[in-house]
This record gives C-alpha cells, structure tokens and sequence, in this order.
C-alpha cells in the first residue's frame, strides 16, 4: 500500500488509540499534512528512528512504535534472544511508548526489565550489560524539540545496533502490520515477565562512574542544568560525591518536563538553551555552566572568562577533556602504552595532534556514538580494552571508561567538573588552558552548518542533491584547491562501513563534509579550518557562503 490518501484510510478504519484518531480527525482535508505523515514509514537511522509524534505512518505514536517493537520481537525470536532492558527519557508519551514496548516484547513471550522513572540514555546500556539482556530499547528523542520523540535499539553489548542489525530489523518492521492485533496491557505482564529493575544496580552504576574521576571537584561554584531532562537526580548526586561541594541547579529546569516551557529546542550546545543557567552563573559568579540533553548523554557547557561567560564547542569540550584524561593518566601513572583515542570522522582534527604528544593512537569511525562502541568491542575482543582511555564526538557526546558502549553526559558532567577544578587549583581557567592547546598544536575552528529538507518533497531534493555534487564535485573550499575527496560509499577506500558522506580536503588544511542526517529531515556541513581568529572566521565565511550556493 504506497498510497499516502489509502494509507490514511486504513488508519482511520483501524486505528482504536484515542489520541491517534484525534490526530487523523484534525489532518481532514489538509493534503499536504496528510501526505507528510504517510508518504513513506518511518525508518531506522543513525540513532535508531525518531519523528514528530502524531498520528501516521511516518510518525511517532502508539502504532508505529508497537509495529518496531514487533519487528524487534521476530528478530529476537529469529535469533534465539529471550531478555530486553527498557527504559526512556523525560518526554512526552516516553513513559507511556516504553510501557507499550515492554508489553509487546512479553506477549511474545519475552523477558524485560523496564525503569520505574525516566533515566539517563547511558544507564539503558549499563543496565543491558548489567542483566546480561540480549537486547535493550530505549524510547527518546535526544535534544530535539518537544514536538519529537524517538527508539533506539541496542544490541547484548550494550552498544546501538550496527548497519547490519538495523537493516535486517528495517526488513522485519516493514512486514509487521500494528493494526493485526489489539494494543497489548503493560499490566497484564507486570510482576511475571516485565520487572522493575533494581536500585541496586543504580548505586552500583554511580560507582562505576565515580570511578572515572582523576581529581577532586573541590572548590568550585557551579550551576548546573538538566534541561527538564533524566539527568535532574542522578548529576546533582554524583557531581556532589565527586566533591563539588557549590552546586546550583537552575530551579525552572530542575525536574522532567516534556514540554520544556524554558527552551523549545533543548539542545545543550545552544545559548538559548543555556540561558537561565547563563543568568543564574552571572548572578552568583559562577566558575562554570554545565548542562546536560534531556537524555543525558550529551554535555553543554560554558566557562567564565575576563569577558563573561563562553560557550564551549563539543570539539572545544572534547579536546579539553582529552588533553585532561590523557595528562592526568599520564601523572598518575595509569596511562596505558598505546592509548586509543576514538573519535567520529566529523570531528575536530586537533585531537590528532595532541594525541602525538601522548603517543596515543587515534580512531576515526562514523557519525554515531554507536561506531565508538564498536572499537571498544573489538579492543575487548582482542584482550585489549584497556587501551581504550577516551571516545568523542562533535555533537557534545563523550566518554571514559568502558562499562557502557554510549556516550554518557553523567561522567562528562563529573569529569569537565573535575577538569574546572584541576586548573583551578592552578590558578588557571580553562579559557587560559584552550588557549594554551591552541598554541600549542594550532587554532582549529570548526563549524556546523544545517540545511532543512523537510516533508516528502524536501526528502527528494536532498537525495537529487547529493546525485547532482557526485556527478559535480567540489574544486575548492572557499580560495584553497581540493586535494582530496573522499566518497564514503566506497568502503574499500575508507576501509569503513558504507555511509552516504562526502569529505573534501583543501590545501590550507580546510576540511568539508557533507551529510544527511539519519535521525532529522536535514543535511549537515561540518567545516573545519586552521589559522588565527581572524583568517578563520573569513574562511567560515567563504565556505558557507559557498554552501548556500550549493545547497540552497
């Protein structure tokens, strides 16, 4: 049925759920919004798949996520899997999507452990190693707007399921038909084969992340966000066992709100985001902001400077906290000889120079945290775990430590804490320090920018545009000639899984690439250049205004 307006039909014959119908009832007559929501299914991507939540095939809502979670019970029961660990952030309908996921898994005759209450995305992969589960599945939309929500599906190791996994599982969903059958009951299972999962094994996940730490916290005033997200407990308690004795929380932020009435789009690394714990740091002079998404995996920050407050790029972030990790271990005496650093390929080329310094060895992989993940299994399935000291990504996502496969904003809260108070201790700023590394191995300055491809139309525009600079490729970055383009199609070359990327490398030592992103209607452009302040910002200008050319 490829029909967008006989797929609309279907679902107002067949679908019971009250609120979908009420969603199908307001689309009448509204052509185009009808064929957004069904003009295709929604699909799997990079970070598992997530939409607007409304009624529609290319949706979130009860349907759609009770259609995955069959697809995800075949593949289990195809693949002789018996157990799943649930949990979900603070969105709306997150509590109510996991309910409806643990309940179809159990129908099918499945064990799962589900969380009483939204928790933070790392401790769904803590906890999938912790119950030895086959799978885990968590129900979040990360940072995007309240509009949203999202599933995400991991594999036994605690990891995102790979591109393998996720297409077989895409092939599985597509033949499941969400209105065969009634809605299953969450209560109807409670108690026999859906449990609540344990405080126990909460205590012993902050343990696990207290661990990590390489200094204490001591001494430093800090203002603290959630974002109205799963990190509102969890971080206020581990940063305060962590020694940060002068924590504040920012009061209209402090507990779970889906709507989150302070900032639309809660996305740490945004000022608007930022801005009451910006007010807040202002009025008590605080050392630092730290914030977390409202799934806590990702860090936002920013520092006091002698002209305010700044925020931190995740690439400022990550190569702070790499150059903390690695001199830390390396003073106590607990840096491993050839350390790994793991990094996605969008992010900042700094970190390979300063990882010389450590003779530490760099990782490129894939956007998503989930390729990551990967390099630590394959360490650990090599007798070499240890190697692994720090895994980053631009998109504010980081991790030390190897007791989960995600990245984990509670540990990066905790270090970037401990980070403020080292220097600190030093009578130094970590303004002060990022200028020393820039110094030191150059002043790399990178940018993202984002182009809307939205609705049925706009998907096929992006996929004619990246037809269109295949055939067409780029010359130059802004005035420097391209040295090297790089198709990451072509996985012999990248000796890397099949993505749709393309990378430029100019002569100055500028960097383009483009692309589309799996879990949002847009495609990026992550530019990187090199050269003082000044010579920088006029060669992001260049490039962008080439961009718009290109894209617009």
């Amino acid at each position: 049925m490829t029909n967008y307006k006989q797929k609309y039909e279907y679902w107002l014959q067949n679908a019971k759920d009250e609120e979908v119908r009420k969603s199908l009832a307001q689309m009448e007559g509204k052509d185009e919004e009808i064929l957004n929501a069904f003009f295709k299914d929604i699909e799997f991507g990079t970070g598992g798949m997530r939409g607007i939540m409304a009624a529609g095939s290319n949706r979130l809502n009860v349907y759609t996520i009770f259609g995955a979670t069959i697809g995800v019970a075949k593949y289990m029961q195809k693949h002789g899997m018996r157990s799943c660990t649930i949990t979900y952030d603070s969105r709306n309908n997150s509590q109510k999507f996991s309910k409806l996921a643990a309940a179809t898994l159990a129908s099918f005759g499945i064990k799962v452990f589900v969380t009483k209450e939204c928790m933070p995305t790392p401790y769904l992969s803590f906890l999938v190693r912790n119950y030895h589960t086959d799978m885990g599945i968590n129900v979040t939309a990360s940072h995007n707007a309240a509009m949203y929500n999202g599933y995400k599906v991991y594999d036994n190791d605690g990891c995102q399921i790979l591109d393998e996994t996720a297409n077989e599982l895409t092939e599985i969903i597509r033949t499941a038909d969400p209105f065969a059958q009634p809605l299953p009951c969450f209560d109807d299972y409670l108690g026999t084969l859906i449990v609540y999962t344990d405080k126990d094994v909460e205590e012993k996940y902050k343990q696990t992340v207290l661990a990590q730490g390489l200094n204490d916290a001591s001494g430093v005033k800090l203002v603290y966000s959630p974002l109205n997200g799963a990190g509102h407990r969890i971080v206020p308690e581990v940063l305060a066992r962590a020694g940060v004795t002068d924590l504040l929380v920012v009061p209209e932020q402090a507990q779970p709100d889906g709507n989150f009435p302070t900032c639309p789009y809660p996305n740490p690394e945004k000022n608007e985001a930022l801005r009451l714990a910006l007010e807040l740091a202002k009025s008590v002079n605080a050392d630092a902001v730290v914030a977390n998404d409202p799934d806590c995996d990702r860090l936002g920050t920013a520092i006091l400077t002698e002209n305010g407050y700044k925020l931190l790029t995740g690439n400022e972030v990550g190569v702070l906290l790499c150059d903390y990790v690695l001199s830390s271990l390396q003073r106590l005496g607990k840096l491993p000889q050839n350390a790994v650093i793991v990094k996605t390929i969008v992010t900042t080329l700094m970190v390979n120079k300063l990882a010389q310094t450590f003779n530490a060895q760099v990782v490129d992989v894939l956007t998503g945290f989930k390729y990551i993940g990967n390099v630590i299994k394959k360490l650990q399935n090599n007798g070499e775990e240890q190697r692994f000291v720090f895994g980053f990504e631009e998109s504010c996502g980081y991790l030390k430590g190897t007791y989960v496969r995600d990245k984990d904003g509670v540990v990066a809260s905790m270090l970037f804490c401990q980070c403020v108070a080292y220097y600190k201790k030093q009578g130094k700023t970590l303004d002060e320090r990022l200028q020393e590394l820039k110094e030191q191995y150059g002043n790399f300055v990178q940018k993202t920018f984002s182009y809307s491809f939205d609705g049925a139309e706009g998907a096929e525009r992006k996929d004619e545009l990246f037809a269109e600079i295949r055939k067409n490729p780029l010359r130059k970055l802004g005035d420097s000639e391209i040295t090297q383009t790089t198709d990451f199609l072509d996985s012999e070359a990248t000796q890397l899984p099949k993505s749709n990327v393309l990378r430029y490398n100019s002569q100055d030592g500028s960097q383009l690439i483009l692309r589309p992103s799996g879990t949002e209607p847009i495609v990026k452009c992550y530019v990187s250049v090199v050269g003082d302040e000044t010579q920088a910002q006029q060669k992001l200008q260049q490039i962008h205004a080439q961009l718009d050319e290109l894209i617009k």
